[in-house]
């Protein structure tokens, strides 16, 4: 079982990998296309009006891919002075309930995410032409992972914190 427990985390490394690098590029094609507008609107006296709507759509791909990424490093947001301040039997099972609750708000994520996509799908937005879904997605995929990354890290603490990664009933 922790073999199988090394292998997904291991996938889900490479996940992650990845999703930092779509993060990177992404930010530079901001900034590539904010020199763009800057170069146009003071050199060409043009405008590029598309700049803003993809500047936006961006954005949002990064905040939620990267907060993905912090999840499965768990460097994502959270208050945990509480739980640190707690004797150790206590802490582990908080931070196992605090696993398992970012695991379902993650699946809520992926799954209100998804009906967002589907009810944006039929209107375009403004400026690019695609369809308004494509905003929402990155919060479905977003969920999706999150629910994926907190999923594992609560099923293997499980197993190393009641089992001791041996299959016997270790002390909590």
């Amino acid at each position: 079982m922790t073999e199988l427990f090394a292998r997904l985390d291991r996938l889900s490394g490479w996940v992650r990998t990845l999703l930092i690098l779509v993060c990177s590029l992404m930010m530079v094609t901001l900034i590539v296309i904010f020199g763009w507008l800057v170069f146009g609107r003071y050199v060409l006296n043009v405008t590029p009006t598309w700049v803003e709507q993809l500047a936006l759509l961006l954005v949002v791909y990064i905040s939620f891919l990267g907060a993905a990424a912090g999840v499965y490093e768990d460097t994502h947001l959270g208050v945990t002075f509480i739980r640190e301040s707690m004797p150790r039997k206590i802490r582990r099972p908080l931070r196992l309930l605090s696993d398992l609750g970012l695991s379902a708000f993650g699946l809520a994520m992926a799954f209100y995410g998804a009906k967002l996509v589907q009810f944006g799908w039929d209107t375009n937005l403004a400026m690019l032409n695609i369809p308004e879904g494509v905003r929402t997605l990155a919060a479905a995929v977003s969920g999706g992972l999150i629910f994926l990354f907190a999923g594992l890290r609560f099923l293997s603490r499980t197993h190393e914190y009641y089992f001791n990664g041996s299959g016997r009933q270790g002390a909590l």
